[in-house]
C-alpha cells in the first residue's frame, strides 16, 4: 500500500513540475494565451488621463488614445496604420521593448494544440541510484504590446476618435460660440478657433482668439453643437498677436444638453483638469478619457500664462449622432457622386494614385519628374492630352502648381482628385471633359515642396499648426525665392527706355541668381527650368489659409510700402481671370460666410491685386509673367489649410468647377502661327505686340503663340530679326474661342544676303538691286544730315 501511495506522488511531482524561480506553476493563462476580447482582469478598467505625448496624427484620423502609452525612445516607431483606414486602438500594435516570459513546457505544449506530440512520463521504476529530474527548458517570446482599450467594459473596442466639429473650417457658425465674458469684441468667443490670425497693422480690430474680460477660474468658452454629439477630445493653442503673449496652461471641460446643468468631465470619480499649452502656436490635444454625448461643451481654463491673460484657441473633436427629431440642423451642404480617393497622400501614395491615374488612362496621361527637392523626393507631374509626350503646333498649354508651402495640403489632394475625375469623365464619353483634353495640353504639379509636406503630414491635419512645413527642409519660402525682375523693369520704365532699350517681356535672369551657390532652393531651379521648357500659357498657383484670388503684381512697386496697388499692363485680364475662379467658387459665392481671419475680400468680389494685400518680393507669379507667356494667378482656397479628410470630399464640390472653368480660359484672346512667307516654316521666337498694352509675348519654337485678351478690337504686330514686322488688326468676340491670327513675314534683304553667303551662292539679280536702292538712300540722308 505504501509503494501504491509512493509511485502515485512520484507521478504527480513529475506533470506538474516547479516553475523556473522555485514557485508552483501558475494556472492561469499568460496574456498570450488570453482570447481576443478578455482584458487582463475580470474587474472594470478605470481609463488614466489623456497625454498630449501619447497622440500621434496621420492627416487628419486621430489614432490614439487616452490610456495608450507613448513609445520609448528606443523603441522602434510603431507602423500606422493605412490612411483614411482608422483603426480602434484595440487593434493596434505599437512596438515596445521586449517583454520576457518563462514558460514550461507544458505551458507550450498548450499552445501547439491537440495534434503536439507530448513525452508521457514513463511508468517504468528507475534504476537504484538515478534522480529523476524534471528538464525545465526556457523559451523567451518578444511580445509585442497591445494597446489597452480605454472602455468602461472589458472585451469592447473603442471607436476611432471624431474629426473637428470645424471651428478652424468655420463649419462652425458665429452664433454657435459663447463665453462668459471678452476683453473686446475683436477678441470675442467667435475669435476662438485654432489657427486664426491676428491682423498684422497698427490699430487692426482683429485679434487671433477668444480673451475673457477677467481673469479668474470661473471663465469659460462654451461651443453649441447644436445636435446630440459624440465627444471625444479637445485642441487648444494660445493668442496669435504680434503684441502680447497669452495662452492657457490647463483647463477643465464641462457637457450639458441644456446649458443649465453642466457635468465636469472625470476620469473615474475625480475631476479632470487638462494641460494646456507652453507658447501661443503649438496646437495641444487632450483626449478624454470616454467619450462623452452631450450637445454643448464648456472649456473652463484653471491655469494660464503668469505674465498674460485667459486667451485661447481651440477645436473639438466630436462625431455628430443622427436625431430623427430635429431635422433643422441636418446638414443640407452638397454631396459628390464622383468616385475619387477623398484621403491626405503622403509621397508614396501620391505615386501609387498617379500610377494608378496613368494606367487607368495610358492614351492620355503621362508621368514626368522636373526635378528633385532637397531631401531626394522627386517633384512629379501628370501630363493630360490627346497625345502626351508631345507639343501639338496651335495647342495652349496650361499647368497647375499646388504645394508651394508643405502644410497648405488642400491644393495637393483636389490636384490629385482632378488626375482622377478627368480621366474618369474623358473615359465615360463628356464632352466637356473630352474637349479639354483633346484642345488643351494639361500640366498637373501636386507638390512643389514634398519636404515640407512630409513635415506637416507626419504631425496631422490639426496638430501642424499655421506654419509647421511651410518651408522647404532648408528653410526657404518658395514663394520669396524667384528671381526679382520687377525692380529692374520699373527702373527702367522711370528712365524710359522700354521697350525699345529694354525689354517688357522674357526679362533676363541676373547672372549673380543663377551661381550655384546662390540662395535658390532646387525645388526652385527645378521650377524655373520648366518654365523655360515648356511653351505655358496660363497657370494657377494653388495656396491655402484664405478665400481669395490674387494676380499680379505681388510686389510693390514703392519699396518702402507693405501694401500698394500694383497694376501689371495685363491689369484687365488678370481681373477676369480672377473673377472667373472666384464667381464659380461655392464657398466664395457665399455672402454669408464670415471672414476667415481678419481681411474682408467679399467687398471687391474675393479677388485682389497681390501688392494691395502685402507685398512679395520673388513671387512665382510675378515671375511667370515677365520671364515668359505664361499668365499666372494664386488661389487662396480654404481658410484651413490642412482640413480633415472629412471635409475632402465637400472641398472639392466647392472647387470642381471652378478648377475647370478656370482651364477653359486659355482659350480666351487670340492664337496663330508665325511663318515666313517663302518657306512656311514657324518662326521661333518672334515678339507679339499689342497696340496700347505694354507687353509682349513670344511665338514657342515652332512659331505658333496665344495671347490671353479680352474681347475688342486690336491692333495686334509680328516682329521677328532679319524680317519685315506685319500688323493686322484682330477682333476677339466673346465666343468660347480663340481668334486665329496668323501672319507671314518677309526676309530683310540684308538677311536674305546673310543667308545666300552663309551657305556659298549666287547673289540674285533683284536682290542685288535692292541692295544698292537702300546704299543709295542711305548716302542721301547722310548727305541731307551735313
Amino acid at each position: 500500500m505504501l509503494a501504491l501511495w509512493a509511485a502515485v506522488l512520484v507521478l504527480s511531482q513529475a506533470i506538474q513540475g516547479p516553475s523556473v524561480s522555485g514557485a508552483p506553476r501558475q494556472v492561469t493563462p499568460s496574456p498570450g494565451q488570453k482570447k481576443p476580447g478578455t482584458s487582463a482582469s475580470q474587474g472594470t478598467v478605470l481609463p488614466s488621463p489623456a497625454s498630449p505625448s501619447s497622440f500621434t496624427s496621420r492627416g487628419n484620423q486621430v489614432k490614439a488614445t487616452a490610456s495608450a502609452k507613448p513609445t520609448s525612445p528606443a523603441s522602434p516607431k510603431p507602423t500606422s496604420p493605412a490612411r483614411g483606414k482608422p483603426t480602434s486602438p484595440a487593434s493596434a500594435k505599437p512596438t515596445s521593448p521586449a517583454i520576457v516570459k518563462t514558460t514550461s513546457p507544458y505551458q507550450r505544449e498548450e499552445r501547439e494544440g491537440p495534434l503536439s506530440k507530448k513525452k508521457e512520463p514513463s511508468a517504468t521504476p528507475e534504476k537504484k541510484g538515478v534522480k529523476n529530474n524534471v528538464r525545465v527548458k526556457v523559451v523567451k517570446k518578444v511580445l509585442k504590446k497591445k494597446a489597452k482599450p480605454s472602455v468602461q467594459e472589458p472585451g469592447v473596442k473603442e471607436e476611432p476618435q471624431c474629426p473637428p466639429l470645424g471651428l478652424e473650417s468655420l463649419r462652425v457658425r458665429d452664433s454657435q460660440l459663447r463665453a462668459s465674458t471678452i476683453k473686446r469684441h475683436g477678441l470675442g468667443a467667435h475669435r476662438g478657433r485654432l489657427n486664426i490670425q491676428s491682423g498684422i497693422n497698427d490699430g487692426d480690430f482683429y485679434d487671433g482668439g477668444w480673451c475673457a474680460g477677467h481673469e479668474d477660474r470661473s471663465q469659460w468658452l462654451e461651443i453649441d453643437a447644436r445636435r446630440t454629439t459624440r465627444f471625444t477630445g479637445v485642441i487648444t493653442q494660445g493668442l496669435n498677436s504680434i503684441w502680447t503673449y497669452d495662452w492657457v496652461t490647463s483647463y477643465k471641460v464641462q457637457f450639458s444638453n441644456d446649458t443649465h446643468t453642466w457635468k465636469s468631465c472625470k476620469n473615474g470619480s475625480e475631476e479632470m483638469v487638462f494641460p494646456g499649452n507652453k507658447d501661443p502656436e503649438t496646437p495641444v490635444l487632450n483626449l478624454f478619457p470616454v467619450p462623452v454625448v452631450a450637445r454643448y461643451i464648456r472649456i473652463s481654463p484653471q491655469t494660464w500664462f503668469e505674465n498674460g491673460t485667459i486667451c485661447l484657441r481651440a477645436e473639438v473633436l466630436g462625431c455628430p449622432l443622427p436625431d430623427p427629431n430635429n431635422i433643422n440642423y441636418w446638414d443640407d451642404a452638397p454631396v459628390t457622386t464622383d468616385k475619387l480617393d477623398f484621403r491626405h497622400h503622403n509621397y508614396k501614395d501620391m505615386r501609387k494614385l498617379m500610377k494608378k491615374v496613368n494606367d487607368a488612362c495610358p492614351n492620355i496621361t503621362r508621368i514626368y519628374s522636373i526635378g528633385k527637392s532637397y531631401r531626394g523626393l522627386k517633384m512629379y507631374v501628370m501630363e493630360i492630352s490627346d497625345n502626351p509626350g508631345h507639343h501639338e503646333v496651335g495647342e495652349p498649354e496650361f499647368r497647375y502648381v499646388a504645394g508651394m508651402h508643405g502644410n497648405e495640403a488642400l491644393g495637393r489632394e483636389l490636384m490629385l482628385n482632378l488626375m482622377e475625375y478627368l480621366c474618369q469623365e474623358f473615359q465615360r464619353g463628356n464632352p466637356r471633359v473630352v474637349r479639354l483634353v483633346t484642345e488643351t495640353r494639361i500640366h498637373l504639379l501636386p507638390s512643389m515642396n514634398p519636404d515640407g509636406y512630409e513635415t506637416a503630414y507626419k504631425l496631422g491635419s490639426e496638430l501642424s499648426g499655421w506654419a509647421m512645413g511651410r518651408w522647404t527642409y532648408e528653410g526657404f519660402d518658395l514663394n520669396h525665392n524667384f528671381a526679382d525682375l520687377n525692380t529692374a523693369l520699373w527702373d527702367a520704365e522711370d528712365n524710359e527706355l522700354v521697350p525699345h532699350k529694354f525689354p517688357n517681356h522674357y526679362l533676363p535672369i541676373p547672372e549673380a541668381y543663377t551661381f550655384p551657390n546662390a540662395t535658390v532652393a532646387p525645388e526652385t531651379r527645378a521650377v524655373i527650368n520648366w518654365m523655360q521648357r515648356y511653351p505655358f500659357v496660363l497657370s494657377a498657383n494653388l495656396h491655402g489659409g484664405e478665400l481669395v484670388v490674387t494676380y499680379p503684381f505681388d510686389m510693390t512697386r514703392t519699396y518702402w510700402k507693405a501694401q500698394e496697388l500694383t497694376p501689371t499692363a495685363d491689369d484687365a485680364v488678370f481681373r477676369w481671370l480672377a473673377t472667373v475662379y472666384a464667381t464659380s467658387n461655392l464657398v466664395m459665392l457665399d455672402d454669408d460666410r464670415r471672414l476667415c481671419h481678419y481681411d474682408d475680400f467679399m467687398r471687391e468680389g474675393n479677388i485682389i491685386n497681390g501688392a494691395n494685400w502685402h507685398t512679395v518680393a520673388g513671387s512665382m507669379n510675378d515671375f511667370s509673367y515677365l520671364h515668359t507667356n505664361c499668365f499666372e494667378v494664386t488661389i487662396e482656397l480654404s481658410c484651413d489649410k490642412f482640413p480633415h479628410e472629412s471635409e475632402l470630399p465637400q472641398e472639392w464640390e466647392n472647387n470642381k468647377e471652378s478648377l475647370l472653368v478656370y482651364m477653359e480660359q486659355v482659350r480666351r484672346g487670340i492664337k496663330g502661327i508665325v511663318r515666313d512667307k517663302d518657306t512656311e516654316q514657324g518662326i521661333a521666337d518672334a515678339i507679339i505686340s499689342v497696340d496700347g498694352i505694354n507687353h509682349d509675348i513670344r511665338t514657342a519654337f515652332d512659331g505658333d503663340y496665344w495671347r490671353l485678351l479680352n474681347p475688342g478690337e486690336y491692333d495686334v504686330t509680328a516682329a521677328a530679326e532679319g524680317y519685315h514686322s506685319v500688323t493686322r488688326s484682330c477682333r476677339v468676340s466673346y465666343e468660347d474661342n480663340p481668334t486665329i491670327c496668323d501672319f507671314r513675314l518677309t526676309k530683310t534683304p540684308k538677311q536674305r544676303l546673310r543667308e545666300i553667303l552663309a551657305k556659298g551662292g549666287k547673289i540674285p539679280k533683284d536682290l542685288a538691286l535692292r541692295l544698292r536702292l537702300l546704299r543709295l538712300r542711305k548716302l542721301q540722308s547722310q548727305q541731307r544730315a551735313q
